[in-house]
């Protein structure tokens, strides 16, 4: 199936994006979805989504900071974008550590979000098999959480990806692996948060499919780019930024494999 790099029509309509993540990735998911050439909105009061989620181009949860406010505002934010057929991204931080966040990810699942992205220990829990995961880090490779994926894309209808050295991206049918990026990235807080954010942005200009792979692309690109100049977590932040802005379409395609 022919692929579609997205983001000559991300810049042209730069996209709102509501982006109820975690207090830790909210600074870091604004910047970044704005360098890549979109529009974020922290946005997260139960109080204001059927106003404002249906004007969204996207939706993209993160269940990071979790607390019963915020994850009813979560699932009356997700069922409204399912009323009007606005794709949504679910990233079900560390969902495997209690009963709650458990309880609260397999809600949010439940209503088949358009794109899902986790970690390897993430999607491996999510399937029904056992993880190694540590809060937030993931202790299993990219690899193991392949078939897991696969599953949770046909019973879900979303495309899953599992990010880590080498993300991969499955529909259920089709499925790709993109690498690059830096061994850097796992160093500087919320960034995975933040690509679950960019991924809303792609969402709202295309398929699913194309949308994740492209965001990933993005990320490896720009991850690639700024580590050429860091000199270390700190430097690589403000490189990062500059390298998502000056990513240019066609860039993406490089960073694709079988």
């Amino acid at each position: 199936m022919a692929r579609q790099d997205l983001l000559t029509p991300l810049r042209a309509e730069t996209p709102l994006v509501q982006c109820i993540t975690n207090y830790v990735a909210m600074n870091v998911a604004a910047n970044v979805v704005l360098a890549s050439g979109a529009s974020p909105a922290m946005l997260h009061a139960a109080e204001e989504t059927a106003e404002f989620t249906p004007i969204c181009g996207a939706l993209t949860i993160n269940i990071g900071t979790l607390s019963p406010p915020w994850a009813k505002s979560m699932l009356l934010a997700a069922e409204t974008a399912k009323a009007h057929n606005i794709p949504w991204v679910l990233d079900p931080v560390a969902h495997f550590v209690s009963g709650y966040r458990r309880e609260v990810a397999q809600n949010l699942l439940a209503l088949r979000p358009t794109i899902l992205r986790g970690n390897a220990s993430e999607i491996l829990a999510l399937g029904g098999e056992a993880g190694s995961g540590k809060g937030a880090d993931s202790g299993d490779p990219v690899e193991a959480a392949e078939g897991a994926a696969q599953s949770l894309a046909q019973n879900y209808g979303s495309v899953v990806v599992v990010t880590g050295p080498v993300d991969f991206v499955t529909d259920g049918a089709q499925s790709l692996r993109l690498s690059g990026g830096s061994e850097i990235m796992p160093m500087v807080t919320a960034l995975g948060c933040s690509l679950t954010a960019l991924m809303g942005a792609y969402a709202a200009v295309g398929p699913a499919f194309d949308a994740a792979w492209s965001a990933a692309a993005h990320f490896k690109v720009a991850g690639s780019a700024a580590a050429e100049k860091a000199q270390g977590p700190g430097s690589f932040q403000t490189h990062f930024l500059d390298a998502l802005a000056m990513t240019k379409p066609g860039d993406l395609g490089a960073v694709v494999r079988a």
